[in-house]
């Protein structure tokens, strides 16, 4: 299986891609601005306290910029800008922010739109420029595409090692081998991890819910009774009130969802890192796989958190990504993405009371979401290391890990996940210079 893209990725949109754009993050700002969604995890346990008047908007706003920015300038424009994707983190963290930011209900649309326009009509302009520069720094980045496709499908077994320890793990990361090789030699033109994640992580789910049914077998044998929350628990007034607010909107989150899920099927979206690189390389069925594994990662928490605030996902459950890349038109693809966000939205409250029953699938979901982020990271570190030789050799990997080094000496004022992209972009600015000025030749080919 390739996993070279090719060398002039485009960011130049349809009229229908665009306006969809726009209008989806006009209607995500004004989601944000009435504090009934937001992406940033980070940032929805924040949003009781917005809603119940205990904070201002601006302290909310400082947070989900403080907690946003790094994603957006270091991960979110350098991945679209090297995939030719758009992500969640470039089109739905900023709307966030603007949400929040503005002072009026009237004002938060069109603060989100003027992003969208951003977006849709800036970045081709910009990536036109920098695939004109003399070190092309965007070609150069595509490299990150193989370790972050290989990497990303241990994660499975990273989650099983450290839920269940070193024995299960080594046995899933040895069928995970064999899969992959098995994989890349009677299947080549599929995705070679697709086949290793699929059975990574139906075997942790496997474990997780095995060890549960085991336990409550031990306590029904122990006269032990459910630990539910009886229903005068103020935790679980706080969560009935949170369903309740979050169902009274349910015609908006229908839309939201819809819209979603046209963006995911018109394939100029990935809903991660691995995943741009499938959309951008036509897999679609192979990104849509990797978008539903994580899922399970996600779930619990944002259900949790949902409960807990008052605040849902703009992305849901993100359910609508693989969904949408599947659609055979955005008119589907609509129709069912209000049809899940309905589903996710009126089964908010059995969810969390599923998983209260479920407790080492909810830890499953946590191992997961943290393997997914120990996978992205080292791939993501590599695949820019990789990136700093094919466009300035020793002295490209110099600047680009020299910065990553001291990002982390100084206390990471940029996230770790995005440091090393960012690094990249601003290596590959300073080779320019250093063109420009006689002091660097850059590497043919």
């Amino acid at each position: 299986m390739s996993t070279t893209l090719a060398a002039g990725t485009s960011l130049d949109f349809t009229l229908a891609q665009q306006l969809t754009v726009i209008a989806l993050c006009a209607l995500t700002a004004y989601i944000s601005h009435m504090a009934l969604a937001v992406f940033n995890d980070g940032v929805r346990p924040f949003l009781l306290d917005l809603i119940q008047g205990r904070t201002t908007r601006s302290a909310t706003t400082a947070v989900s910029f403080g907690l946003s920015a790094g994603f957006i300038f270091g991960l979110g424009a350098p991945m679209a800008l090297s995939t030719g994707v758009l992500n969640p983190w470039l089109v739905f963290l900023p709307t966030d922010i603007l949400g929040m930011l503005a002072p009026r209900k009237w004002l938060a649309p069109i603060l989100g739109a003027a992003w969208g326009a951003v977006v849709v009509f800036g970045l081709n302009g910009a990536n036109n420029v920098a695939h004109d520069l003399p070190v092309d720094f965007l070609t150069a980045m595509q490299q990150m595409s193989t370790p972050i496709l290989f990497l990303f499908t241990l994660f499975p077994v990273l989650a099983i090692t450290k839920q269940f320890g070193r024995r299960w793990g080594g046995i899933a990361g040895v069928l995970e081998l064999v899969l992959v090789v098995m994989t890349m030699k009677l299947w080549p033109d599929m995705f070679a991890g697709a086949l290793a994640m699929a059975v990574g992580v139906l075997m942790l789910i496997g474990l997780a819910v095995s060890k549960d049914v085991r336990q409550r077998r031990a306590d029904r044998a122990a006269g032990v009774t459910d630990d539910v929350l009886p229903d005068d628990d103020p935790m679980a007034s706080l969560f009935s009130a949170s369903a309740a607010r979050l169902r009274r909107y349910l015609p908006l989150f229908m839309v939201l969802g819809a819209g979603v899920c046209v963006l995911a099927q018109m394939h100029i979206f990935g809903g991660g890192e691995a995943t741009s690189f499938l959309i951008a390389k036509g897999q679609y069925a192979e990104a849509a796989q990797v978008d539903f594994y994580r899922v399970f990662g996600f779930i619990p928490l944002i259900a949790t958190t949902a409960l807990a605030s008052g605040a849902y996902g703009i992305a849901g459950f993100t359910l609508v990504y693989p969904i949408g890349y599947l659609m055979p038109n955005p008119f589907v693809a609509a129709v069912v993405g209000a049809l899940v966000f309905a589903v996710e939205v009126l089964a908010l409250s059995w969810i969390g009371k599923l998983l209260g029953k479920l407790p080492s699938v909810r830890d499953s979901s946590e191992h997961l979401r943290s393997a997914i982020g120990d996978t992205l990271q080292l791939a993501i570190l590599f695949g820019s290391l990789m990136a700093a030789n094919a466009m300035g050799g020793g002295l490209g990997i110099l600047v680009v890990g020299g910065l990553y080094l001291l990002n982390e000496a100084m206390g990471r004022p940029v996230v770790r996940m995005a440091a090393a992209p960012a690094a990249v972009i601003v290596g590959g600015i300073l080779l320019n210079i250093l063109y420009w000025l006689d002091l660097f030749t850059p590497i043919k080919g």
